[in-house]
């Protein structure tokens, strides 16, 4: 996709909120979570699965490898927990399978005394935010009727100004009619659908409703990007309430929680630094500091955190006090189909028809 494109699909994305803002008065969705004790004490089995970023097909292989789902795709993992920690969506072309599948799996799952939780990852939140540059066509797709086309339009026409006004602060000689073909064009039919469905009263947006930021079940502490210092004083349930508090309101200010870079859905301080603005890996050790503060203020003995890939595989690092579970596991990046399992005070690293990792 050009550069120019992703510009004009932030400009379309930022528009179309407006389609499926929450009018003022509306009371916001409580989150499931909350009507639930937000920390389990223990779970007999925990199956932990890193970012699929919309494969479906490698979704799928890994609960029925984990043994979790049969073949049909059916919950059979009795009492067992399935933890996925975010980013479901975006990138690859099957993220609505996904969600269907995680949405009828809680249910089949609750049924059997098992458990199906789903963090938020920052994708998630980048939908719920009308960020839709890494949305797949097919997910478009998925979301487009014959009526899409004159949605768009309709939708032109009634907020043509803010449109025009947006598009002159890139490019100010654009005529009105140049900037009409250009939005017409950039912005993908079925768009306006799937940020309505991602809204507060759409489908997806009342599921993700039930999804936590963080969870802590045992001595583990779960979370899509990680826990740094500067949240490390909070509990899980000021995280998750946070959260939820920024998405129904849609908060996309440079201070929400959904858009700071050491908040717990975009933190990549355990891996990661910023020399000079170049990005460069770090020693496990140099995260140890964090680490150990992190796991003092939860009461736990690990965290498990996905968003920032290693194609090599789960990491265990820290004497498996920090694991890093996304292993670029979607056809996008290529990487290993792979699972956490936790099953008392066992930690098992799993690759998809390989066994255990080394």
């Amino acid at each position: 996709m050009t550069r120019w494109l992703r510009s004009g699909l932030a400009v379309c994305a930022a528009l179309l909120m407006s389609m499926a803002s929450t009018p003022a008065t509306a009371e916001p969705i409580a989150p499931a979570w909350m009507e639930e004790p937000q920390e389990a004490e223990t779970a007999p089995r925990v199956v932990a699965i890193g970012d699929v970023h919309g494969d479906h097909e490698a979704f799928r292989a890994i609960v029925e490898a984990a043994g979790l789902v049969n073949a049909d795709g059916a919950w059979i993992g009795g009492d067992a927990t399935l933890l996925q920690v975010g980013d479901v969506a975006n990138r690859g072309p099957n993220s609505m399978p996904i969600i269907h599948d995680l949405m009828r799996l809680r249910d089949e799952a609750a049924a059997a005394d098992g458990r199906v939780i789903v963090l938020i990852g920052n994708h998630e939140a980048m939908n719920v935010l009308g960020d839709i540059r890494y949305v797949h066509e097919n997910d478009f797709a998925a979301f487009r009727t014959e009526e899409s086309d004159r949605v768009l339009r309709r939708y032109y026409r009634h907020n043509q100004a803010r449109i025009e006004r947006a598009y002159r602060r890139q490019q100010p000689a654009l005529s009105e009619d140049q900037i009409r073909r250009l939005w017409l064009r950039e912005t993908p039919l079925g768009a306006a659908e799937l940020i309505m469905a991602w809204g507060p009263e759409g489908e997806i947006g009342q599921w993700l409703a039930g999804n936590p930021a963080v969870a802590k079940i045992g001595d583990t502490l779960f979370v899509h990007a990680g826990i740094s210092t500067d949240y490390a004083g909070l509990s899980v349930a000021d995280i998750n309430a946070r959260v939820a508090e920024a998405i129904a309101e849609r908060d996309d200010s440079n201070t929400s929680i959904l858009n700071d870079p050491d908040g717990p859905l975009w933190y990549r301080g355990y891996f990661l630094r910023d020399e000079r603005g170049e990005i460069a890996l770090i020693p496990p050790e140099d995260a140890e500091p964090e680490i150990a503060t992190v796991l003092a203020a939860h009461d736990v003995s690990r965290i498990v955190v996905g968003h920032t890939p290693s194609l090599g595989g789960i990491r265990m690092l820290l004497d498996g006090r920090l694991i890093g579970i996304d292993t670029g596991i979607s056809d996008y990046y290529g990487g290993p189909r792979t699972y956490l399992e936790i099953v008392g005070d066992t930690v098992t690293a799993h690759v998809v028809g390989e066994g255990e990792s080394p």
